[in-house]
C-alpha cells in the first residue's frame, strides 16, 4: 500500500536535507586541513585545470552527510513503517555504499590501479544486486500490459548498470565545483521523479544527496579550496544510479529508464565521447586527456565559472525535459526525447568532443611511439593523417557495396534473362 506525503513526511524529508548540507558544509574545512597534514592533495599538471596544490578528501564530508541523514530517515522510519521497499535489504546496500567509499577512499591516498578500482566497483555493484536492487521485469513498450522478464540478466544488468552511473560523475570531475553542482541538479531532479512515484525511500536519498552537494559546494565551487576525489565522485555515482534504481527495482517501463539517463545525460556524453575520442586515437580507454566537455570549453575561451555554470544550464534544460516526459503521452515523450538527443549532438559537435586529443606519434629520431597532444607540433600532421586514413577507409567500404550492389544487380539481371528465355521456350 502506498504511503501518501503528510507533513510529518515533509518534515521529515526537509530534516533528510538539512542535515546532509549542513553537516557537509561545516565538517569540510577540519577534513581540508587533515588533507594536508596527510598529503592528501592534487597538484598542477598538464591534464588538471588547478595551478596551486588543493586538498582532495572532500568525498569524506559528502559521504558523512550521506550517512547521517538517511540514519535520521532510517530512524523514523522503524517508527512509522512503510517508507522503504520490504524487498530491498538496506543493510547490504549499506554495505556496498562503504565498499564503493572505501575504494574511492583507498584510491585518493594510493592512486589504485584502474582494474583494482573497477573491481572495488564490481563488488559494490554486486552486492547491491544481490540486496535485491535488480529489474526483474521490462513493460513491453509494444504491448500494453505485457512484461518482459529479464530472468537471470537482471543481475549482470544491474552491475553493469551500477558500474557505469558510478564512473560517470568521477569523468567530469574536472572543474571547481562541475561534479556537484551537476550531482545536485540531478538529484534534485531524482527527489521529484520519486515523489511522483510514491517512492519516498528513493526521495530520501535523493534529497541526501542534493543536501551534501549544496552544503559541500560553499567550499568546492569556484575558486575551490577543496576537491572531492574519488572517494566523493565515485560515492556520489552510485548513490545516483541507486536512486534510479530504487524507482523501478522489480518491473520497469521504458520512460523509468530513459528519464534517469536524460537527467545525467551530460555525464554520459562525456563518457561516451571520450570513449569514442581514444578508440579514435588506438589508446586505452582509461588514458587520461584533456577533451572533455570542461576541457573544450576551456579551450573555446570560456573561463572555469563560466564553463561550470554552462553545463548546469545545460543539465538544468535536460532535467526540464525529463520531468515533462513523465507527464506527456509516449508520442510526445519520444519528440522532447529526440529534440534533447539533437540538441546535445549539436553541442557536442561544436565543442569537438569526438575528435582525439591523444595521437600516437613515432619520433624520427629515436624511432619510439609516443603519445602527442595539440600543443605538438606534429599533432596537426598526424590529425591529417588520421582523416585521409578514415576517409580511405569509407571509400573501400563503399567500393565494396557498391561492388556487392553490382554483382546483385548482375545476378539479378541473369535471373531476369533466364526467365525470359524461359518464357519464350515456353
Amino acid at each position: 500500500m502506498r504511503k501518501e506525503l503528510s507533513v510529518d513526511l515533509c518534515l521529515l524529508m526537509l530534516g533528510v536535507f538539512c542535515i546532509a548540507a549542513l553537516l557537509a558544509c561545516f565538517i569540510t574545512p577540519p577534513i581540508r586541513k587533515l588533507a594536508w597534514k596527510l598529503g592528501v592533495v592534487d597538484k598542477p599538471s598538464k591534464r588538471r585545470i588547478n595551478k596551486k596544490p588543493i586538498a582532495r578528501l572532500g568525498g569524506v564530508a559528502l559521504f558523512v552527510g550521506l550517512v547521517a541523514s538517511l540514519a535520521l530517515y532510517f530512524v523514523v522510519r522503524d517508527k512509522n513503517g512503510g517508507l522503504f521497499d520490504k524487498n530491498v535489504n538496506f543493510y547490504l546496500l549499506s554495505l556496498a555504499f562503504l565498499i564503493i567509499f572505501a575504494t574511492g577512499l583507498i584510491d585518493d591516498f594510493i592512486s589504485l590501479k584502474p582494474l583494482q578500482k573497477l573491481l572495488g566497483q564490481v563488488v559494490a555493484a554486486c552486492l547491491a544486486a544481490a540486496a535485491g536492487l535488480v529489474i526483474g521485469k521490462v513493460a513491453d513498450p509494444l504491448n500494453s500490459g505485457s512484461f518482459i522478464s529479464l530472468g537471470l540478466l537482471a543481475y549482470p544488468a544491474t552491475v553493469i548498470y551500477l558500474v557505469a552511473w558510478t564512473n560517470i560523475i568521477n569523468l567530469i570531475d574536472g572543474l571547481d565545483g562541475l561534479a556537484a553542482g551537476v550531482s545536485c541538479i540531478a538529484a534534485a531532479t531524482m527527489f521529484i521523479l520519486s515523489i511522483w512515484a510514491h517512492r519516498f525511500d528513493a526521495a530520501a536519498l535523493s534529497l541526501a544527496i542534493a543536501g551534501s552537494t549544496l552544503g559541500f559546494l560553499v567550499h568546492n565551487f569556484y575558486p575551490a579550496r577543496i576537491f572531492m576525489g574519488d572517494s566523493g565522485a565515485l560515492t556520489l555515482g552510485f548513490a545516483l544510479g541507486t536512486v534510479s534504481l530504487l524507482s523501478v527495482t522489480r518491473i520497469a517501463g521504458l520512460t523509468t529508464i530513459i528519464v534517469p539517463l536524460v537527467v545525467a545525460g551530460i555525464p554520459i556524453i562525456d563518457t561516451f565521447s571520450a570513449i569514442v575520442r581514444r578508440t579514435r586515437a588506438h589508446v586505452s580507454f582509461a588514458t587520461a586527456d584533456r577533451g572533455h566537455i570542461h576541457h573544450r570549453l576551456m579551450a573555446a575561451g570560456y573561463n572555469q565559472r563560466q564553463a561550470v555554470l554552462f553545463i548546469y544550464a545545460w543539465t538544468g534544460l535536460l532535467c526540464i525535459g525529463s520531468l515533462v516526459m513523465t507527464q506527456v503521452n509516449a508520442l510526445p515523450r519520444i519528440a522532447i526525447f529526440v529534440m534533447l538527443l539533437a540538441m546535445s549532438a549539436v553541442f557536442a559537435k561544436h565543442l569537438h568532443l569526438f575528435e582525439p586529443v591523444l595521437l600516437h606519434h613515432t619520433d624520427p629520431g629515436t624511432g619510439e611511439d609516443e603519445l602527442i597532444t595539440p600543443t605538438d607540433p606534429e599533432f596537426q600532421d598526424e590529425i591529417q593523417q588520421l582523416h585521409e586514413r578514415e576517409h580511405e577507409r569509407v571509400e573501400e567500404f563503399e567500393e565494396a557495396a557498391g561492388i556487392r550492389r553490382n554483382n546483385a544487380t548482375k545476378n539479378t539481371s541473369k535471373a531476369g534473362g533466364e526467365t525470359n528465355k524461359i518464357d519464350k521456350e515456353d
